[in-house]
């Protein structure tokens, strides 16, 4: 699988084709991914998502779909983003133009997620009992709800990047 990021600069997650999904950690087992004898596997749900994010439960629990394109995603603690890479000549180059894309990004409509704790970030083939089998990022969100707000920007003539934002919610 291609690299865009220079390994140790920043840890970026990139899927085989198909959606990235974040899975609550609480429910990461009953993720079935591509496997299983059902007409519609999990994987095929999370491929039905037609918009930059989408929810779909698991368990007693929901998911958060990245859809649009697989692109290689990275999660910025510091703005509460999960940033795609769409197109840069750079790492640095795209990380530098987040600031300025948080205030000119496109974006689409909230969506409200309840989370009961950390999430990983992964290919959505993956069953999620195996996902210490491929790449995955843990992101350790605090349990609560949060406005998740999706979206694209240009920062640079040659620079494209997708958002998705997460705002934690007062209780």
């Amino acid at each position: 699988m291609a690299r865009y990021a220079d390994p140790g600069a920043m840890e970026w997650v990139e899927s085989g084709g198909g959606p990235l999904i974040a899975v609550p950690e609480t429910v990461l087992a009953f993720w079935a991914g591509a496997d299983g004898e059902d007409l519609a596997t999990d994987y095929d749900r999370a491929c039905e998502v037609d918009r930059y994010v989408g929810l779909l439960p698991v368990g007693d629990s929901a998911a958060l779909v990245l859809g649009d394109e697989p692109a290689s995603t990275a999660f910025l603690p510091d703005h509460g983003t999960f940033v795609r890479w769409c197109a840069a000549n750079s790492e640095d180059e795209l990380l530098a133009g987040v600031p300025d894309a948080l205030g000119t990004a496109v974006w689409e409509d909230e969506v409200s997620w309840d989370v009961p704790g950390p999430v990983v970030l992964f290919d959505s083939a993956w069953p999620g009992d195996k996902t210490d089998r491929t790449e995955r990022l843990h992101v350790p969100l605090e349990p609560g709800r949060y406005a998740v707000r999706a979206g694209r920007a240009q920062p640079g003539p040659e620079t494209w990047l997708g958002l998705v934002q997460l705002r934690r919610l007062p209780n």
